[in-house]
């Protein structure tokens, strides 16, 4: 589950990490007595689950009332990327004297958290690993050992934090850590984490992701979803079982298996698409998820080409091909489908496909030829 920007930084101060002082406001007069309470100059943000939120003009300093006016104004209601904004986090504005980037996630090859930090913050950390990857220092931790302050001590020197900040940010971390931890997040990230002209350390963003699995153990989550517009994407895949992140792209997306999944994405990207959807199937890939999987990306108006891509282990591929054919007797698919099918009884369910391919119902050997062929419809 992905939090708001305010929700973050509400589940950071549960841990004693330090936040800029600000709150909620779903109107326009709630934004004015949000910041007449904290203080001018103060800054009015776009509370959407997407990035590029600055450069679509959902974000705004604000130096006094007729600032706020005008700005909350022009931010409900705008549109970004897809993402209709209907509440605001208004907080007051900090003086930045340095940007620094930190986070956690876990590293499933080696079985260890993953802690990031940076001197160079707020940019995304995939340009600073691309532009300048000797920037970043990374932390594997043993989940059984933790994090320490000794260690965020010899973390941050390497990482090469101002000095007047490195104490700060050591203890930040620790903090971080046991929030990502103990608050059973798949992904705790400051960027920016900033160094105020007085010296002070604190987290002026914040992502998290928690991990839906240990929801069991916090109840308060759902405080979470009251009030969240929800993707109706997600929404509808959410009720069918299904495991689906709605994205921008053109292409639709159904693979079984997480890993498969996002190669998948990486592949139609590399080909030179956009994917509309991020689907794991998982290894059911019978008539009914099928059907399922088919009538929510079929559901989405932005979709002009679906990409299967099946590769089976414990699943057959023939039940799997199968599952397509009964799917599209239940749904009426407005889009071409590119199949991908390899693995266990591969033969036998490309089989089964042949006499029933059209224009419209296409194969292919490869996963890239796959993409390709389905990137061409899309744009078609």
């Amino acid at each position: 589950m992905d939090l708001f920007e305010y929700q973050g930084k509400q589940y950071f101060a549960q841990y004693g990490i330090s936040v800029s002082p600000g709150d909620i406001a779903d109107t326009v007069d709630e934004a004015v007595a949000v910041a007449e309470r904290v203080g001018y100059p103060v800054v009015l943000k776009a509370q959407v689950k997407v990035g590029g939120r600055g450069k679509a003009g959902g974000v705004q300093l604000a130096a006094n009332v007729d600032d706020v006016r005008r700005h909350a104004n022009n931010i409900l209601g705008l549109d970004i990327k897809g993402h209709v904004v209907h509440r605001l986090w208004v907080e007051h504005a900090s003086d930045i004297a340095k940007e620094y980037y930190a986070s956690f996630t876990l590293d499933r090859a080696n079985k260890t958290h993953l802690g990031m930090l940076s001197a160079q913050g707020g940019v995304e950390i995939e340009v600073v690993a691309e532009e300048n990857p000797d920037a970043i220092a990374f932390l594997s931790i043993d989940p059984v050992r933790g994090l320490d302050l000794a260690t965020a001590r010899r973390w941050v020197a390497e990482a090469e934090l101002d000095e007047v900040a490195r104490e700060q940010a050591a203890e930040l971390l620790v903090k971080l850590y046991d929030c990502y931890t103990r608050g059973d997040c798949d992904l705790a990230e400051i960027n920016p984490l900033i160094l105020t002209p007085d010296n002070q350390v604190h987290a002026l963003d914040a992502k998290v992701t928690l991990d839906e699995n240990a929801s069991f153990r916090h109840p308060e989550w759902e405080a979470f979803r009251v009030n969240e517009t929800e993707d109706p994407r997600e929404k509808m895949a959410k009720e069918k079982g299904l495991n689906y992140i709605g994205l921008d792209g053109s292409v639709g997306i159904i693979a079984n298996g997480a890993g498969l999944a996002m190669s998948t994405l990486d592949v139609v990207n590399q080909v030179g698409g956009t994917a509309a959807n991020f689907l794991d199937i998982g290894g059911g890939a019978n008539a009914d998820v099928m059907a399922a999987a088919l009538e929510v990306i079929n559901a989405d108006p932005k979709v002009k080409s679906i990409f299967v891509n099946i590769f089976g282990g414990i699943t057959r591929v023939d039940e799997v091909a199968k599952g397509v054919l009964e799917a599209l007797k239940r749904v009426s698919i407005t889009s071409p489908i590119v199949l991908r099918l390899d693995g266990t009884n591969a033969v036998e369910g490309r089989a089964i496909l042949a006499p029933h391919l059209s224009s419209t119902l296409i194969t292919e050997a490869t996963m890239l030829d796959a993409a390709r062929r389905a990137v061409a419809l899309a744009t078609n």
